[in-house]
Formats: structure tokens, C-alpha cells, sequence
């Protein structure tokens, strides 16, 4: 098991990570997400003891990682996967791993097998592609058969087949009982792939929930409903009897409905009762990338202003709750998580209850302090008055008079 505690690294007057907890419990594929910058890199640095955290503690199994007896065969880590000597053979750089950590050199064959690089074991690393070099870190990780296992986007440069083979890897990894931390950016493979994650922003926890919990926080959960087109009076009924049952109904473009407030036998039943018939009656949850989107939309440090001028970061109307036929506003970023979270600053710590609106600045109560910076507006310029001809140097005039002549 990993386990932090108030971990915090500062590089100068920049905190990198601060005052993070959380453990990594073994059995289970836990995930690591965060944006860029946001200190995953550094805490998985602190984790294999490559920086030294400025407070706080980080344990493997209950010491540090420089007091583990024989690392290489109790961690196994993927960080940089281009961190490989261009010249050696892939066979040759797994070999100096393993007389390192006392290995056996069958060994080095056992993973060149399990990573599916046997036929180009003695070819020269630097002649690998971005895939295959992948690969090899992730045969070197594997080397000495470890419990805890670190992978930072293990998936990068993979084909669709190496992606799938890297995500049963990681699922049969947990199942034999060892702890598997991993870091990615794909929201889709993460989704197939984790049961817990652990979400940082800006260095500071964000969430430490499964999966499941994750989505449910920070999505709004909706049923879609779809009538016969031939009797648009049948949309109306059910659109009265559910706002009157308490439910919140919106139009979407295609004829359907999608209600929340009311669970889904619930509308069947208010469509018997109104005598109309139903096309479609399904429940909606959003994807993880949703979820993600709306929890991090605050912690983003790098943000395009070109998005954001094409509506790119919009909000979803239909998670604000809007009643039917209204109109949601315009010119806000991603819809508000259904359990907001506070910004940071001001004595208020990430990963706490928001109370009232969490997110005051995109909805026109204050400065959004996370926008990107705007360009000052200069006041116009007074229209320039003509003016008379410079007078020219005398040596330019009489340089002028000599080219006539």
C-alpha cells in the first residue's frame, strides 16, 4: 500500500504539491488525474523517493522508499519511458536492470515475452517507436515481479491492441493482490480501466472516490424520454403531468424530453396515467470526461482563449435544472459539479463542501480568477493633427542636391 500524508514540495516560492493525503490500497487499479501542472508528476517523483518532499511523509508498505529493502523487487515504476541508453538492445538494457537487483537473466526473457518484444530483443533501443519504447518501460517496471507497481500514462504511443493488452496487464496486476497506481490524461481508458481515483488540482486533493462516486458527485443524472411524433398533444400532456409530479423538464432538439426529479418508473407510470405513448424511456449518466471536466474546470492552468471565444467550454443547460422552456444563460464555462468544491484561497481548502454557489465567477457574481488574462483596452487615440515635413540633417540635403546634379 501507498500512503501520504500532508505531502507537500515547494520549488522555490512555487508549491508543486500541498499538503496531499491519500492511499493507494493494493487489489485495486487506482487512478491518477489531474490537468497539467497539476503535481502528479512531482508526487509520483516523492512516492520513489527521486524528490525529497519539503514536508509531510510518503511510505510503500510502511517505509520510505530509500529504506526498502531491495526496491527493484518490491516497486516497479513507468515514468519515462525514453529514459533508455539509444545503443543498448532492449535485452541488454532489461539485463543491467536485473544484475542490478540481483536478478536472474531468465527473467529479462520472461518479460520480454509478457510485453510482446521477444523478436526485437537485440535491436538498439533508439530504433524504437514511440509504442514499443512504451512497452519496454513497461517490461522494465515488471523486472524484478513487484507488489506495487507505478505506471505515468502507460498507454502513450500504444495501438488500439496495446492499449487493450496494457489494460487487462493493469486489471490482472490488481487481481493478483498488488497495489497499481496509474496516470493518465485518456478519461475513456481510465473509465475501463480504474475502480478508485484520486483527482489533484493545483497540487491540493480534489476527490478520493470510486469510480462510480466520482461520476455521481459531479454529474447530474437525467432520464431522456421520447413520444410519438404523430401526437405532439401526447409531449404536452406528459410535459404538465411531470412538472406538476415535481420534475424539471427540457426540450431537446429531436423531439425528445429530458427530465430530472422524477425516477424513471415513476415517469412510466405518469405516461400511463396520461394515456401517451413512449418511444424511448432511458437513463443518462455522464462519462467520466464529464465528470472530470466539470471538477477540474477550475484548476486548469493552461486554457485556450481561442476555445473559449468558439464556446468550447460552455455549460451543459440541462445540468443547471432549468424548468421547461426556459432559456439557460449565456457565457459560462462547464456546468457546476452536483457537490461543488470550494476555489482555493482565502482560507477555504480544495476537496471541501462548497456552500452556496461554488463557483461564484462563472456565473457573473465576481472575476472569474482562473480566465485567462484579457487585453487591456487602450483608450482611443485623438485623431492626429497634420503636421509640417521634418526638416531633413543638412548633410542628407546636400547628399540629395549632389545625387540630382
Amino acid at each position: 500500500m501507498i500512503e501520504a500524508v500532508g505531502l507537500t514540495k515547494r520549488y522555490g516560492a512555487k508549491t508543486a504539491v500541498h499538503n496531499l493525503s491519500f492511499q493507494v490500497r493494493p487489489g485495486t487499479v487506482t487512478g491518477f488525474l489531474g490537468p497539467n501542472g497539476s503535481g502528479k508528476s512531482t508526487t509520483m517523483r516523492m512516492i520513489l523517493g527521486l524528490d525529497v518532499p519539503t514536508s509531510g511523509s510518503v511510505t510503500i508498505g510502511g517505509y520510505p522508499f530509500a529504506k526498502l529493502p531491495n526496491a527493484p523487487r518490491q516497486v516497479g515504476a513507468l515514468l519515462d519511458a525514453k529514459a533508455v541508453h539509444g545503443g543498448r538492445s532492449a535485452r541488454l538494457h532489461l539485463l543491467s536492470l536485473a544484475q542490478l537487483a540481483g536478478l536472474p537473466a531468465r527473467r529479462v526473457d520472461e518479460v520480454l515475452g509478457v510485453v510482446g518484444l521477444q523478436d526485437v530483443a537485440r535491436k538498439r533501443s533508439k530504433g524504437f517507436s514511440l509504442g514499443m519504447g512504451q512497452r519496454l518501460g513497461i517490461a522494465a517496471a515488471l523486472l524484478g515481479d513487484p507488489q506495487v507497481l507505478l505506471f505515468d500514462e502507460p498507454v502513450n504511443g500504444l495501438d488500439p491492441e496495446g492499449i487493450l493488452w496494457v489494460r487487462n496487464l493493469m486489471k490482472q496486476l490488481a487481481a493478483e493482490g498488488r497495489t497499481v497506481f496509474v496516470s493518465s490524461h485518456l478519461m475513456s481508458e481510465m473509465a475501463l480501466t480504474a475502480e478508485h481515483l484520486i483527482v489533484i488540482g493545483r497540487g491540493q486533493l480534489l476527490a478520493d472516490m470510486s469510480v462510480k462516486d466520482f461520476i455521481s458527485a459531479n454529474s447530474a443524472d437525467f432520464a431522456r424520454v421520447r413520444t410519438a411524433d404523430t401526437e405532439p398533444e401526447g409531449r404536452e400532456k406528459l410535459t404538465a403531468a411531470l412538472v406538476e409530479a415535481g420534475g424539471q423538464v427540457l426540450a431537446e432538439p429531436g423531439g425528445a424530453l429530458r427530465v430530472t426529479g422524477v425516477p424513471l418508473p415513476r415517469i412510466s407510470d405518469l405516461a400511463h396515467d396520461a394515456d401517451v405513448r413512449l418511444w424511448e424511456l432511458s437513463p443518462h449518466q455522464a462519462s467520466l470526461e464529464e465528470a472530470y471536466m466539470r471538477m477540474t474546470q477550475g484548476a486548469v492552468d493552461y486554457r485556450s482563449t481561442a476555445d473559449q471565444r468558439a464556446g468550447l467550454l460552455q455549460a451543459d443547460p440541462y445540468a443547471q435544472g432549468y424548468g421547461y422552456g426556459a432559456t439557460p444563460p449565456q457565457g459560462q464555462g462547464w456546468g457546476q459539479p452536483a457537490q461543488g468544491w470550494n476555489q482555493p484561497g482565502q482560507g477555504q481548502g480544495w476537496g471541501q463542501p462548497a456552500q452556496g454557489n461554488p463557483y461564484p465567477a462563472l456565473t457573473g457574481e465576481q472575476p472569474n480568477p482562473y480566465a485567462p488574462p484579457q487585453p487591456a483596452q487602450a483608450p482611443a487615440a485623438p485623431p492626429a493633427e497634420p503636421s509640417a515635413p521634418a526638416t531633413a540633417p543638412a548633410d542628407l540635403t546636400k547628399r540629395d542636391s549632389e545625387d540630382a546634379r
